[in-house]
């Protein structure tokens, strides 16, 4: 008689386990998408209001706040030590200078591409025409112009920061003051700018502050990281919250306007980003498994800010972008760089008001959109600020500010597309002038990613392996590792070959 023995379960195998992939950050967030969906709905059909929410309902409503609110708390130290370090950091880029100039290039050739696109389809499609909405809504809050955003480059304090109290009165004659503290991302910018240059100018001396300013960043890193972490039980909360207050009745109203911000967003992040890609001999699979982490927290978040250390990271980790040039390009892009914030949808929604009130716009007002996108778009500053670049660009064409009320009602779900296709260029343009200036680490660049970009082992964005996130195989981790020859060697190469 035979005897069967059984082979035992390795240590840490015993009983049911989740496959590999669902554990993956990729994962989460689609999974949160679809939980929020389905609870957004549930709230709504249950009497839950903007006015008046239910219980599901405002704890949707308190989940996705207080997620923003804590990616808003580590902003202003963020842009302060990333900028100051990043200044710091092209001390070992040999040619620094160009490497800025084309970077600032690149920015606004791929921001001109995007605004003419959403000129094309604010003509084609006529957002405007035939709303069905008679009701004239009016706008009150802040705006912008061209004399307010030279103004407000300049700091009023050290750490860019403002303060407001408000009064109110009970029924019982009962007085209450609150305060609010806000900042200012363009005057924080413009303080790093500053500091930085100047401890460069110092030199030796300066080097304990740097170092210090290299520590604060590290830290506030790894602090945004256990923030970014939980994004998606964040993302339950903002979903839910969007589809429970804002409906699909909301969207119905402006279906066309919603339709031709999305069809111009898909545009830009499917089509264009994806030429420039190939056009400069690149893989646009790599390139979009590479990105995607950031452009998934990027469109569930709404802050290209607060996605800036998780787009940094894949910037390096995952494109092949040198530690030293990304550090630069990728905050400044965060702050200045917003093809769906200051190009697509600014475009479409003032030929969107032009046609609303029958206002004729001329080939003059339709360059002026083109300029305003591209040398104005540093007014959104990486937060939620598309509205300022809207008011912007209506008070330099000369449309009534009226038309931005209108379309309030529907910013929190046009936003979340606008802010991925905005980090979605952040990361982009860095890799496109590092490859043309020769510096790109293309072995990490095309470093297999097992067809799963958020793969624990092989691509977690949020190890602190710096050789993990590439998301290689062991045989390729030496070749990946290694940094990129220069252009003028590999060029000799060739052509001794």
């Amino acid at each position: 008689m035979s005897t069967q023995t059984s082979t035992p379960a390795p240590a840490g195998k015993t009983g049911f386990q989740l496959p590999k992939w669902a554990g993956s950050f990729g994962f989460q967030i689609i999974a949160a998408l679809i939980v929020g969906l389905g609870l957004g709905l549930l709230a709504k059909y249950t009497g839950s209001t903007k006015e008046a929410p239910n219980g599901l309902g405002a704890t949707l409503q308190t989940i996705g706040s207080s997620y923003v609110s804590l990616l808003q708390t580590a902003v202003v130290p963020l842009i302060f030590t990333a900028v100051v370090s990043s200044i710091s950091n092209l001390r070992a880029v040999s040619n620094a200078a160009k490497l800025a100039w084309n970077t600032l290039l690149w920015f606004a050739i791929t921001s001109l591409i995007a605004v003419l696109i959403g000129i094309g389809l604010g003509v084609l499609l006529q957002p405007g025409a035939n709303t069905g909405i008679t009701q004239e809504a009016k706008y009150a809050g802040k705006s912008g112009d061209w004399w307010s955003f030279l103004i407000g480059l300049f700091p009023k304090n050290f750490l860019g920061l403002g303060a407001s109290s408000t009064v109110t009165e009970s029924a019982n004659a009962a007085t209450t003051v609150s305060t609010s503290v806000s900042f200012n991302v363009l005057q924080i910018l413009v303080i790093a700018i500053a500091v930085g240059v100047a401890a460069l100018k110092v030199g030796k001396a300066a080097e304990p502050f740097l170092n210090l300013n290299a520590s604060a960043l590290a830290v506030i890193q790894k602090v945004l990281w256990w923030i970014i972490r939980i994004a998606p039980i964040g993302t339950v909360g903002l979903i839910g919250n969007a589809v429970a207050v804002y409906g699909w009745d909301t969207i119905g109203a402006l279906g066309k306007f919603t339709f031709a911000i999305y069809v111009g967003l898909a545009l830009v992040l499917f089509v264009v980003y994806p030429v420039l890609v190939r056009t400069h001999g690149l893989s646009v699979r790599q390139y979009f498994s590479g990105v995607w982490p950031a452009v998934q927290l990027a469109f569930v978040s709404r802050s290209s800010i607060g996605t800036l250390p998780l787009t940094q990271r894949v910037t390096e980790r995952s494109l092949g972008v040198p530690r030293a040039y990304a550090s630069f390009a990728v905050p400044l892009g965060a702050t200045t760089k917003m093809d769906g914030c200051a190009a697509i949808y600014p475009a479409i929604s003032a030929i969107f008001v032009a046609q609303f009130f029958g206002i004729q716009l001329d080939f003059t007002q339709y360059v002026l959109i083109a300029l305003v996108s591209v040398l104005g778009s540093a007014a959104t500053a990486g937060t939620t600020g598309a509205v300022v670049m809207l008011t912007l660009t209506l008070s330099t064409l000369g449309l009534p500010l009226a038309g931005v009320g209108l379309l309030l009602a529907i910013d929190p779900i046009l936003d979340m597309g606008r802010t991925a296709v905005n980090v979605a260029g952040q990361a982009l343009v860095p890799t496109i002038v590092a490859k043309r200036q020769g510096i790109l680490n293309e072995a990490l660049y095309n470093a297999p990613r097992n067809g799963d970009p958020f793969n624990d082992e092989a691509g977690d964005p949020f190890s602190d392996d710096d050789a993990g996130t590439a998301a290689v195989d062991p045989s390729a981790a030496a070749a990946a590792a290694a940094p990129a020859a220069p252009r003028e060697e590999r060029e000799l190469a060739d052509a001794k070959a």
